[in-house]
């Protein structure tokens, strides 16, 4: 028999499914970008330029656990989307609870290397003798939750491909929420610092990884956090690994491209630093709200391909690229003429204003290279297609950036250095459209089942 949830996947109205799936990951992705508007706003209120840059240098770490989260949360839920679309319930409910364990012993593992090597990553994160304490003392509150950081991603992702969309949101808002409650507490109040900073991130991911435990195990029908049914074959393992590994290589890219711009930076001066560090915040409006549409998707794409639904698989695509270009257009638009206005919320301090706008105006110019190539990114994770996913996650902030970002820094000095990230979008946007080529003849040629 076919529940509500299924016909939202096979009989909805395109935009009505996409949308409902979409937004409450949009929403969700909103309200994380609030909470990191917030630490940045209160880390910048301190007036210490010492302590901002700190936090910016450490601040990539928290991206790489975003990216560890990713390998069982986007693994897992591309794999299991397909399960569910072929009817394989008891599988994808057996395999969900493999993914949330795995999680939670790679979170473990992380934090145990984090202390163990605290000195040699910070050193290859740039921090020196003006910043190393308060990158230090972020990074080692940091370390302590990587666990619960690493494991809320992973249910987050896989409640939505039973359609729980509102639930993963609620998860994502309970964490950002309490970050921001306990934010000045710690901060101000407790004279905590970039500690205390990197303490209010760690608790909100033990109090949204705890409503999702509750929600898994009071409301969903289809997912488990029952470890008796802890066991995949090594064929499972590798279908969710194959698609994990590259999906994390985006986020895991992303944390060290920005580690190493923050190293090119430097001869520039602190200021340079601590202004990237606000302006890569604010560019995250953009990214994210992009970000929560084309994955919020992703559930919609897996299903019908397992389904075998060619004709609404078309169609899911074709609004797909066309609603997140347009919508990327307009950001761009709107964030290039408030980038002043939006660095001033942060800081006051007109030096790093000054060298914040060119910045952020640059990162604005290849937004629709982004959009374009994160709906792909997602597509290649829903079909399976590990190689096309992983040539594109280990693109445009890893393997074509980092030679553009060596070119365009001897050819441009600090111009080259800042509009480095653009040129390795607009490259990566033409690596996407060779990839599609393949993938839309694999479609065309795909039997309808529908």
């Amino acid at each position: 028999m076919t529940d509500q949830k299924d016909l939202l996947f096979e009989k909805a109205p395109v935009p009505a499914a996409y949308f409902k799936l979409a937004l409450p990951v949009v929403f969700g992705m909103v309200i994380s970008l609030v909470y990191n508007m917030v630490d940045t706003y209160f880390i910048a209120q301190t007036h210490n330029t010492a302590l901002i840059a700190g936090v910016s240098l450490s601040a990539p770490m928290f991206t790489f656990l975003i990216a560890m989260g990713d390998i069982f949360g986007l693994g897992g839920s591309s794999l299991l989307s397909r399960l569910l679309g072929q009817r394989k319930e008891a599988d994808a409910k057996r395999l969900s609870a493999v993914c949330f364990y795995a999680s939670l012993a790679l979170g473990l593992v992380i934090a145990a290397l984090m202390l163990l090597l605290k000195n040699p990553i910070l050193t290859l994160l740039g921090a020196d003798a003006e910043t190393w304490q308060h990158a230090g003392a972020y990074y080692t509150w940091l370390a302590v939750g990587a666990p619960f950081v690493v494991v809320s991603f992973t249910p987050a992702n896989l409640l939505r491909t039973e359609g729980f969309a509102t639930a993963s949101m609620v998860g994502n808002m309970i964490g950002a929420v309490v970050n921001i409650i306990l934010d000045p507490v710690f901060i101000f109040a407790l004279n905590g610092g970039a500690a205390g900073a990197a303490a209010a991130t760690s608790l909100g991911n033990v109090c949204a990884v705890g409503y999702y435990v509750w929600f898994l195990l009071c409301r969903s029908r289809k997912l488990s956090v029952d470890p008796r049914l802890v066991k995949a074959s090594g064929q499972e393992m590798g279908s969710i690994l194959s698609i994990g590994i590259p999906a994390s290589i985006t986020n895991l890219a992303q944390s060290l491209g920005t580690a190493l711009l923050n190293r090119f930076l430097l001869p520039y001066g602190t200021v340079c630093v601590a202004a990237m560090g606000i302006v890569m915040k604010v560019n995250m409006i953009a990214v994210l709200v992009l970000v929560g549409f084309a994955f919020g998707a992703q559930p919609l794409i897996g299903f019908n391909y397992g389904a075998g639904n060619r004709r609404r698989l078309g169609q899911i695509l074709r609004f797909a690229y066309g609603f997140e270009c347009g919508l990327a257009l307009t950001l761009s638009a709107i964030l290039w003429l408030a980038a002043p206005v939006m660095l001033r919320l942060f800081v006051s301090d007109s030096a790093i204003i000054e060298a914040g706008v060119p910045m952020m105006r640059m990162q604005m110019l290849s937004m629709v290279c982004v959009a374009a190539v994160l709906v792909s990114t997602v597509l290649f994770q829903s079909l399976g297609n590990a190689p096309s996913a992983f040539a594109l996650s280990a693109s445009r902030q890893g393997v074509i950036f980092v030679p553009v970002l060596l070119a365009a820094s001897r050819l441009g000095g600090y111009t080259g250095v800042i509009a480095s990230q653009p040129m390795a979008d607009l490259l990566t946007a033409c690596l996407m459209a060779l990839l599609l080529l393949g993938t839309v003849r694999q479609l065309w040629n795909m039997p309808d089942r529908d």
